[in-house]
């Protein structure tokens, strides 16, 4: 990627040709605002959440993300990596067969300073955004398994605790589910012959 003046200012590289970034999940994980996928809103007592894919349609291959755009609500904050005996703020996805997920990827968290017990911990009280990869295998089982598949169905869990100023709250498994269109071509797959 090139800013303005034509420095390079970040890079993505893939380690196997058949499996392919798709130009959403790079903008998404640049930050770049938007996307072109219906999203998902969710409000529960603490926090507001929009979650979408990055794509609408993938092909076997395809490295594409899923995105929660997560807004706590007033006074309340959700813990984050490194935050012990809380539980951290997390997705996780149910395995299916022929599917990746990689690690989710975590913004910067900020330090909560808890007076009654005089804790430090990282939370998150501000908008933030969670991305997790997901790759539909390209092996020869996968394009088997997948011929007669229209879409791709995931489902998962957002597994997070909230406490304001006054009170940590029960932990929360809230269930969430994606779907994006299967195409029927593979990337890097040479193109049918045209009759």
């Amino acid at each position: 990627m090139l800013d303005r003046q034509g420095r390079v200012t970040s890079r993505f590289f893939e380690d196997y040709f058949r499996e392919r970034n798709t130009a959403s999940s790079i903008m998404l994980r640049l930050g770049a605002a938007g996307t072109p996928v219906q999203a998902t809103q969710v409000s529960t007592d603490h926090l507001d959440l929009k979650t979408y894919p990055s794509d609408a349609t993938v092909a076997l291959g395809s490295r594409f993300s899923l995105a929660l755009d997560i807004t706590p609500k007033r006074g309340m904050h959700v813990y984050a990596p490194g935050a012990s005996d809380y539980r951290i703020i997390t997705l996780n996805i149910a395995p299916q067969p022929y599917v990746r997920t990689l690690p989710i990827r975590y913004p910067a968290s900020e330090i909560y300073r808890f007076v009654p017990l005089n804790e430090r911990v990282p939370v998150y009280q501000k908008p933030f955004t969670l991305l997790m990869d997901v790759f539909p295998e390209v092996t020869p089982e996968a394009q088997k398994a997948s011929s007669e598949k229209k879409e791709l169905v995931l489902t998962g869990t957002l597994e997070y605790q909230a406490c304001d100023d006054k009170i940590c709250y029960n932990p929360v498994s809230l269930p969430l589910s994606w779907r994006v269109a299967l195409q029927p071509n593979v990337p890097g797959a040479p193109a049918p012959a045209q009759r």
